[in-house]
């Protein structure tokens, strides 16, 4: 484990910071790259495709004049004559593979200065047919042209009519805006990462406040909690964060508190068997049985006491399982009612399958039942019995014992907490709070109703009723 930390800390390093704000640079330049380049290329095929529409528009106008024409070269004359070419667009009219007529007015594109131009147009209507090409009349200058063949029925002469636009300058304005939209853009990511790079920093200004607090926190020191601010996603990470604190707040106070008292338990013992070693006359068969026994006797009492510790530590490992509970009852009351020195009395049953940990629930319950004998007077009755309602299943215990002082009600579910130790009792003290942590984890608790009449201990979890019997 340490390896892999120190070849990990050896590796790059990146904040969560920068690697937000890369993802949100990388998804937005792509974005915008993307953008701008299909609307590209869809207004460049939209033009085009328009320039197309335009050289063959031509097509039938030269046809229709020069259907009525005595040669090809008149009609080539009133070819050129009829039909004036737009902005970035030029025309000739070649006869017998010459470039005799020009338009009328000035062009912005001269097709007459390429012969190279003039000589590839008559072999591509040499067959006869009309031609759509592009070409290129100088280096990075090209054009999209149409030519015609004109013909007349004796004739022997050949004409071809040729119109022609300037593709580079058609799609100048497309070009441009498409220079200036990727400007705006690069400015934008520039603007998106400034942006980003702030507020990504007052987002996890929480987080690194909580690694802050974290590296303060020690076992010595657990007060610490972070500031809560806002009602965002870090927020409620930051109360989780909080929560987890306090758990482990209260699961070192516990586990230091237990150790507290089980220290002092075991102190009272260790200190006895020592002080009777200590004055054991080895020479008396009689001391060292009477002191032998004393060591015995404790030592049970710490094996005992050793054993609630493990039950107690246990107690949150549960089982959950369909369970009769009025036969989980029966079982119950089958074990107590030889306990002797008492009359044990069954007085109600809930008749309903419950989800829970039987073994757990019967841990718990018979150890409410051993403190009722231990507490109640010899020959007395104990009830106990389950009742279930529509939220929870209760398993209760009644006696008819002295009942449990004010002052200790909250004292008897502490570890080692006893009502008065000096009645002779035995026990650890751990009977009532293993009891309890069973209830909790069961999402229940343990429910005391007590005066000098007698007390009621119950065991309350959750219940969903689902089949009643």
């Amino acid at each position: 484990m340490s390896e892999q930390r120190e070849r990990h800390a050896r590796g790059p390093r990146f904040s969560v910071r920068s690697r937000i704000l890369a993802a949100i640079l990388v998804v937005a330049v792509l974005g915008l790259a993307g953008a701008g380049v299909t609307t590209y290329l869809v207004l460049r095929m939209h033009i085009l495709a328009g320039i197309d529409a335009q050289l063959i528009s031509r097509v039938a106008v030269a046809r229709e004049v020069s259907e009525g024409a005595s040669s090809p070269d008149a009609a080539l004359s009133d070819i050129l004559a009829k039909l004036i070419p737009n902005a970035h667009e030029g025309s000739i009219g070649i006869l017998d593979g010459v470039p005799r007529y020009k338009p009328g007015v000035a062009t912005d594109l001269a097709l007459d200065g390429s012969p190279a131009f003039v000589t590839r147009v008559g072999q591509e209507v040499a067959g006869g047919s009309v031609w759509l090409g592009t070409t290129s009349l100088n280096p990075g200058r090209s054009i999209r042209y149409i030519a015609v063949p004109i013909t007349v029925t004796g004739a022997t002469q050949s004409g071809v009519y040729v119109d022609a636009v300037d593709l580079d300058a058609e799609l100048a304005d497309l070009d441009s805006a498409v220079v200036t939209y990727f400007v705006v853009a690069l400015v934008a990511c520039v603007a998106i990462g400034l942006v980003g790079w702030f507020v990504a920093g007052r987002l996890l200004r929480p987080i690194r406040r909580l690694s802050a607090a974290a590296s303060r926190i020690t076992a010595s020191d657990r007060n610490e909690r972070i500031p809560v601010a806002g009602r965002d996603d870090i927020s409620e990470l930051t109360g989780t964060v909080n929560d987890m604190l306090d758990r482990l707040d209260a699961a070192l106070t516990g586990q230091r508190q237990l150790l507290d008292d089980v220290r002092h338990e075991l102190k009272t013992p260790i200190t006895i068997v020592r002080g009777h070693l200590e004055l054991l006359d080895s020479a008396s068969a009689n001391d060292v049985r009477a002191t032998r026994a004393l060591a015995i006797d404790e030592l049970d009492r710490m094996s005992r006491l050793v054993d609630d510790i493990e039950a107690l530590a246990d107690t949150h490992a549960i089982d959950p399982r369909e369970t009769d509970v009025a036969d989980l009852t029966a079982e119950v009351f089958a074990k107590v009612s030889v306990l002797p020195g008492h009359d044990w009395e069954l007085d109600e049953v809930a008749h309903v399958r419950a989800t829970l940990d039987p073994h757990r629930i019967t841990q718990a319950w018979l150890q409410l039942a051993d403190n009722a004998a231990k507490y109640s007077p010899a020959g007395t009755v104990i009830s106990l019995g389950s009742r279930a309602d529509d939220v929870s299943i209760e398993f209760w215990v009644s006696d008819h014992g002295p009942g449990i002082p004010s002052e200790s009600r909250e004292r008897v579910f502490e570890r080692f907490g006893r009502v008065d130790s000096r009645r002779g009792i035995r026990g650890s003290g751990l009977g009532l709070p293993i009891v309890a942590a069973i209830a909790e984890a069961h999402g229940g608790r343990v429910t005391l109703d007590t005066s000098v009449a007698g007390s009621r201990f119950a065991i309350v979890v959750p219940f969903s009723p689902e089949v009643d019997e």
